[in-house]
């Protein structure tokens, strides 16, 4: 008997360890490549469709494409880690990337006759959306997204601020779809309204490019109606798009202005701060003083777009439609009430200046 028992411990032993181990494992958080490679492969079917369809773009047919997976499929917990470290880390990296496609002292001195313009349809947007969505009773983080997408720069923009305000992942592919709808719609009516209207190709340009979101959408609304408007609306729009800059940083401060307020005891600054704001400047200047070498940035410039695309992508595959849906019409009326006031605005403001 005795023998039978020392035998019997290491057995014991083992099998408690082999328990342990299992327990341990199940325990263990997915690795996040799993999630990362869903992200990419859709993304790079996105990509594909992108550039089959332009004017819906890549980034659009990225989080269509992740919803329509998440809604219909369904997506394992196993692919959630990488799908969150998708939406955040790589939405962030794209952001730096865009960086090195952004001259600042090319769009500063090609662009600065637009800024008044620009600056007074920024402010419509802001006051409008925050009006607007009041008294529609839009979630602030919705309604601060829809905001600053229609204000700068579509997609982009929304990707931008996202790290910053942290909005759940049906808030953010929701706002993007309700710019999608208005981009849409502005390539289709701009041209002929800007025609019946008699308006210059600078006029057109300055319209379309302060007032169209996203930048395909701002060309080919632009070059539909004549070359040198496509050319001065393309000008525009990225004199527009470096806007985002002071815009995130003051909506970080906002943030933690916010949250020393409320006496958090986790409150700071630096965990907020929008870091990879500095990393898009130094990007933006590297490529100012020819530290970038021309022949990288077609490479550079598809880099962007790619990163965007797979963070987007993972944003609709995290992205609830039944969450999204009970949201109602409300958030498309908010887009629909922004997008009438800054379009009129520009126009408005043009009239004035005598520049139509």
């Amino acid at each position: 008997m005795p023998e039978t028992t020392l035998s019997a411990r290491p057995v014991a032993a083992k099998s408690h360890i082999s328990n342990a181990s299992r327990h341990d494992a199940a325990q263990r958080p997915p690795s996040a490549l799993y999630g990362i490679a869903l992200s990419v492969a859709v993304g790079i079917v996105a990509m594909v469709l992108g550039r089959w369809m332009p004017i819906i773009g890549g980034p659009v047919f990225g989080i269509l494409l992740g919803i329509a997976l998440r809604n219909t499929v369904g997506v394992g917990p196993v692919f959630v880690p990488g799908l969150k470290f998708a939406s955040k880390k790589v939405l962030a990296w794209s952001i730096i990337a865009l960086g090195f496609g952004l001259s600042f002292q090319e769009v500063i001195q090609t662009g600065l006759s637009s800024l008044w313009v620009t600056f007074i349809t920024l402010a419509v947007a802001f006051t409008s959306a925050a009006l607007l969505g009041k008294w529609l009773g839009i979630a602030p983080r919705l309604k601060t997204l829809i905001g600053v997408g229609t204000a700068i720069c579509g997609g982009s923009a929304i990707a931008a601020v996202t790290p910053i305000i942290k909005p759940d992942e049906h808030e953010t592919a929701f706002a993007i779809s309700t710019i999608f709808i208005f981009n849409i719609v502005a390539v289709l009516a701009f041209p002929p309204l800007g025609h019946l209207l008699h308006m210059s190709d600078l006029g057109f340009g300055m319209w379309a490019g302060t007032a169209i979101n996203d930048t395909s959408s701002v060309v080919a609304a632009g070059y539909s109606y004549s070359a040198a408007a496509g050319d001065y609306a393309t000008v525009v729009k990225l004199t527009r798009a470096t806007l985002i800059v002071p815009i995130c940083l003051v909506m970080a401060f906002a943030v933690a202005w916010r949250e020393k307020k409320q006496g958090n005891a986790g409150f700071s600054l630096a965990r907020i701060f929008p870091w990879f704001i500095l990393w898009f400047l130094l990007a933006s200047a590297s490529r100012s003083l020819g530290l970038i070498p021309e022949s990288l940035y077609p490479s550079l410039h598809l880099l962007a777009q790619f990163l965007i695309v797979v963070a987007l992508t993972a944003i609709g595959l995290s992205s609830d439609l039944r969450r999204m849906a009970t949201a109602g019409i409300r958030p498309i009326l908010l887009g629909l009430g922004v997008w009438v006031a800054v379009a009129g605005s520009s126009l408005m403001v043009q009239a004035l200046m005598g520049n139509w």
